[in-house]
């Protein structure tokens, strides 16, 4: 706990200026935007047909400058390979790259990061999760983040980009669940979330992907 928070504390000292909130949260909804458009009518769109006049546009909690923060990746040595079950029940190879250090509502978390095998790009981390507000306002399996790899190993975490897998609109799709070391204990009221539950038309939510567990590490 002692190194939790001293490394949140380097972070912040390290972090950037904060951001103009304006600018932020106009680009924040821009893209926002964009990605409505494209689920609606692009050709390679993860929503069926007959889902996207519930679905679209996506609903998200208001953007919140509190669930953007800095953290710190602590790179492990080893950098263990996990199986971790998927919603279609397969498995899928991922290499723990280190663990993500910050704070929320003034406690220090971690999150751990990830690569899938076989890398396609050691460029950019995954970093899936879960928190207090899956089941009744968020997709129950989690939601997930992208990071792109930084040279300081200082990170923009922001949870306002959270954003659901895509097995949420079409089940056919195959989606790793968070492991439980990424389960936090904390209601993360940002990024993407469920439709109101008068307006969802298919039960999206099943008690069966809250209690998957990751395998054993099969090794470096």
């Amino acid at each position: 706990m002692v190194l939790v928070s001293a490394m949140v504390l380097i972070a912040a000292a390290c972090s950037p200026p904060p951001p103009d909130e304006g600018s932020y949260i106009d680009r924040l909804l821009s893209d926002r935007t964009a990605k409505d458009e494209w689920f609606k009518t692009g050709s390679d769109s993860p929503v069926p047909l007959d889902r996207r006049s519930w679905m679209l546009p996506l609903r998200y909690y208001n953007p919140d400058l509190a669930f953007r923060v800095p953290a710190k990746l602590l790179i492990e040595e080893e950098q263990p390979v996990f199986e971790i079950p998927t919603s279609t029940g397969q498995l899928r190879q991922m290499q723990r790259v280190g663990k993500l250090v910050f704070a929320l509502n003034s406690e220090p978390r971690t999150l751990s990061a990830f690569v899938e095998l076989p890398a396609q790009t050691i460029d950019r981390l995954f970093v899936p999760f879960r928190d207090e507000t899956n089941l009744a306002e968020t997709y129950p399996s989690g939601r997930y983040m992208d990071l792109d790899r930084t040279p300081t190993g200082i990170y923009d975490l922001d949870f306002n980009l959270a954003y659901h897998p895509y097995c949420y609109y079409d089940e056919q799709y195959d989606c790793p669940y968070p492991p439980l070391e990424n389960r936090l204990a904390i209601a993360v009221r940002a990024g993407e979330k469920l439709p109101p539950e008068e307006e969802r038309r298919f039960p999206s939510i099943s008690p069966e992907p809250l209690t998957p567990k990751p395998s054993e590490p099969t090794g470096p």
